[in-house]
């Protein structure tokens, strides 16, 4: 339990804004990105301390909607492949004394998989952690505010930005995402939804 104390205290300071108010506006670059699978596993997800459940299929339907929500929006040359577990959440419950409400929070695993090189981008997964969104209840927490659906789909939400930053900042220090004029597509069956599934080694 201290862990999660530990870890979601440190997190606080990381907590921006909503996360989706820019889905309407044109994306950011991502070269020759178009996700293709997107996968989503949560069968070893860990509940934290004093959360509101979800089921593995509640989990995995939240993340894999909104990936493809922000994602979606993504038409380059070039197919790629998410493999996501979710690691753990948090879905706050009404906190007494107010001053300790408890913050909601989810941990994924992401794997980035390129269809033409046949292979991971990341050979270690890129852990992504992230909270509900300051400003939705400030003093209280959302556990007073919002259901646990809401909680978790705001969530997912804030993690698919999360990530496109990750790819962001991998396509500009790493090169990502760059069209290679040498490269020849591997047929899709080469990266399959089983393969992307296991790629974050759950």
């Amino acid at each position: 339990m201290m862990r999660w104390v530990l870890g979601l205290v440190m997190m606080a300071v990381l907590s921006a804004c909503a996360s989706n108010r820019d889905l309407n506006d044109a994306p950011v670059p991502l070269g020759d990105f178009r996700l293709e699978h997107n996968i989503v596993v949560a069968e070893n997800a860990q509940r934290g301390p004093l959360s509101r459940p979800a089921t593995e299929a509640e989990l995995t339907t939240a993340v894999k909607s909104a990936m493809s929500e922000r994602f979606g929006r993504y038409n380059g040359a070039s197919r790629y492949h998410f493999g996501i577990s979710v690691e753990g959440y948090v879905l706050a419950q009404p906190g007494i004394p107010l001053v300790l409400a408890p913050k909601s929070a989810l941990i994924l695993n992401v794997t980035v998989w390129d269809d033409a090189a046949g292979g991971k981008l990341n050979d270690e997964p890129e852990q992504i952690t992230v909270l509900e969104t300051f400003g939705t209840a400030p003093i209280i927490g959302t556990g007073y505010t919002m259901t646990a659906e809401e909680q978790l789909k705001e969530l997912s939400q804030n993690a698919a930005k999360a990530v496109e930053r990750f790819l962001v900042r991998q396509s500009k220090e790493e090169g990502w995402f760059t069209p290679d004029p040498n490269a020849v597509a591997a047929p899709a069956e080469n990266v399959t939804d089983e393969a992307a599934a296991t790629a974050p080694e759950i």
